[in-house]
């Protein structure tokens, strides 16, 4: 009996195991990718994976040859000379042709005969060579579509498009006005609103925290027209500016101080009762109770719960749209990058790199204080 709970218990922490490292691959894979392809050329982002970087693509292309202007003659002919490809590109074009339906009617080096007689040649490397017997009379250069074969390029264009854009810089200072409030103004309410939860008796003490723990189902869009119309009738009696920084704190406190009650009660909860009954028999009040007691032990959970908020409000779009301006000193970094893309997603490849410039500052926050992360959410769920 014994040998079988042995091997069910290698066996349960090797499937334990298994999951884990599953679970790290789903979610280090995509990061990983998104890390290489902020490096990538933007037309190598479109035609292929992340997993074909470090292979070589083919890409369609076209180009338009010189004009009249730019005719010579040479040796009793007129000839039109030209570059499609970057001189100190490592692109190799296969073929070409003067039709988008048949790119591939001539290899590279071959010779394309017009119907007047004149001879187009396009190597590989991209030059090309129009030759006529007869002056050319173009008011502007034919098309010519081709193949080209392009090695792998990794550059930081796309974090130079992105930190050079006007306004990124204003809008990091934005968000920052923005986070850290919303993060400190939370956890001050919420912990003084657990500590009365947990060790203050007053009637409908449990009816109170329910409805607070049912908040935290409520969808967020819900909230926001009502809370708008409210902020703008108060702007309005107050002859101030509704959307501004004062209430997009306020916002983001009630939206985070459910979960971070939830949470801070749960471990304020499970702290030694004889610590507490031991400073009110000499006399303490629960406020000195609360701020030379609680609070220091409370930390990892208020650690854990200001990693949760800062990160929900330093990524946050829709709320920021919805209770601040569009002026230079109020726009967020999530609402200047939205703009950045386009109104149809033109711009989407900065989307790689862009990712990695607004994790920065929310991975630092983390670093920080992940030594508190697991300790603070574990706090409160089994009581000694």
């Amino acid at each position: 009996m014994a040998m079988v709970m042995g091997r069910s218990g290698r066996v349960g922490r090797l499937a334990t195991h298994l999951t884990l490292v599953f679970l790290v691959l789903l979610w280090t894979v995509p990061t990983f990718g998104l890390f290489v392809s902020s490096f990538r050329d933007k037309d190598q982002l479109i035609v292929s994976g992340w997993w074909e970087s470090l292979t070589t693509t083919e890409q369609t292309a076209f180009g338009r040859t010189g004009d009249t202007d730019d005719q010579v003659q040479r040796g009793g002919q007129w000839v039109i000379e030209g570059d499609f490809l970057d001189p100190d590109s490592d692109a190799r074009i296969l073929t070409f042709s003067d039709n988008q339906r048949d790119l591939t009617a001539y290899q590279a080096g071959q010779t394309l005969i017009h119907d007047d007689g004149s001879r187009f040649t396009l190597y590989a490397d991209g030059r090309y060579e129009w030759i006529s017997d007869q002056p050319f009379d173009l008011r502007r250069g034919d098309r010519i579509f081709y193949v080209v074969e392009v090695p792998p390029i990794f550059a930081l264009a796309n974090y130079r498009e992105v930190l050079a854009s006007e306004g990124i810089g204003q809008s990091f200072i934005n968000t920052l006005t923005v986070t850290v409030p919303a993060t400190i103004i939370p956890i001050m309410m919420a912990a003084f609103a657990a500590y009365t939860f947990a060790w203050m008796q007053f009637p409908g003490r449990q009816v109170l925290f329910a409805i607070v723990v049912g908040l935290l189902v409520v969808p967020l869009q819900m909230s926001l027209i009502p809370l708008l119309r409210m902020y703008n009738e108060i702007g309005a009696a107050l002859g101030v500016d509704a959307k501004s920084y004062l209430g997009i704190w306020l916002a983001h406190t009630g939206f985070g101080l459910p979960l971070a009650i939830y949470l801070l009660r749960n471990y304020i909860g499970s702290l030694p009762r004889e610590i507490i009954e031991s400073a009110k028999v000499d006399g303490a009040s629960h406020f000195d109770i609360f701020r030379k007691l609680v609070a220091p032990l409370s930390v990892p959970a208020l650690a854990s719960f200001a990693i949760f908020q800062f990160l929900w409000v330093w990524n946050d779009l829709l709320v920021a749209l919805v209770f601040l301006g569009k002026r230079d000193d109020q726009i967020v970094l999530t609402s200047r990058l939205r703009e950045l893309l386009g109104s149809r997603g033109d711009n989407w490849e900065i989307l790689t790199s862009s990712a990695f410039i607004t994790i920065i500052v929310p991975l630092l926050v983390f670093l920080a204080l992940q030594r508190y992360f697991v300790r603070g959410l574990l706090g409160g769920s089994v009581k000694g």
